[in-house]
């Protein structure tokens, strides 16, 4: 499996912005929490993380020789950066597990060594390194919305929140808006919709066009039965970024509440074509 990633001006390895997604249709994590989302029988849109619809913001991997204190677990963790930089996630974990042997806290090993194995899919593993990362740099935003995300994506919404809170306070991360975005989905998830509401507007006063932060105000909306409210959030998301189907099934079941079946009809049309049932994965069709 390969994915790509890019070198920031300081050296440092930087991941794509992405969502992960799951597979479950009954609601995206960045997941699915739609946020998804996804749709449900019921009249209430529900998120479930195991779709995977948060935002997981650039990861990015400082290397300073300097503060290396063993060479190979430096050396190692240059060939895992750049094993990953060019899509070949076995071979970066391979070099970060042998950083590790070398020096087992080293921040960036950790940090290189879980997104390896999230790249591989191998998702329960690299969970224990995103904490270790998160637990050795409490002050770098990045890593700790990453660990944030790990939990809510593997069931564990409610215990991620005090995650994505110290990554949005964290002096230095360029993104608070990812985190608390993340924040206000896992919330939903978790069951506290004031919380998760709380997170969302905070998400979109500092990034208004922010997708995840406003498809969330659209299910709060919409789960509240404020159906022109959540027609306004959900407009605005599709506004902000690609459609996706569990965006176009929201707005198909707010347009719905509202008596515009025209409307509703538009979006499931939209949805039937830009994505055939055989184009999603099972659980979305």
């Amino acid at each position: 499996m390969r994915s790509s990633a890019s070198r920031s001006p300081n050296g440092s390895v930087v991941m794509p912005q992405r969502k992960v997604v799951g597979t479950s249709t009954a609601l995206v994590i960045l997941g699915s929490i739609v946020l998804v989302s996804g749709c449900s029988k019921l009249t209430f849109v529900r998120q479930d993380t195991s779709r995977g619809d948060y935002e997981q913001v650039a990861h990015e991997v400082h290397i300073d020789p300097k503060n290396n204190a063993h060479d190979t677990a430096y050396t190692m963790t240059q060939v895992a950066q750049s094993r990953l930089m060019s899509g070949n996630a076995q071979g970066a974990v391979d070099a970060a597990e042998r950083a590790l042997k070398a020096e087992p806290d080293n921040i960036e090993a950790h940090s290189l060594l879980a997104l390896g194995l999230d790249a591989l899919g191998r998702s329960r593993d690299a969970g224990p390194h995103h904490r270790r990362a998160a637990e050795l740099a409490p002050d770098r935003g990045a890593l700790l919305n990453n660990y944030g995300i790990w939990l809510c994506s593997n069931g564990q919404a409610a215990a991620s929140l005090d995650w994505f809170d110290r990554a949005a306070a964290a002096a230095g991360y360029e993104t608070p808006d990812a985190a608390l975005a993340n924040g206000a989905a896992c919330a939903l998830q978790a069951g506290q919709g004031a919380r998760a509401e709380r997170y969302a507007r905070q998400a979109i006063a500092a990034s208004p066009a922010n997708p995840l932060a406003l498809q969330t105000l659209a299910h709060i909306e919409f789960n509240a039965g404020h159906g022109l409210e959540a027609r306004a959030f959900i407009e605005r998301r599709l506004a902000a970024a690609a459609a996706d189907p569990e965006t176009l099934q929201l707005a198909s079941q707010i347009e719905q509440s509202l008596g515009d079946t025209a409307a509703a009809a538009r979006y499931g049309q939209r949805l039937r074509t830009e994505f055939p049932p055989d184009s999603r994965p099972v659980g979305e069709k």
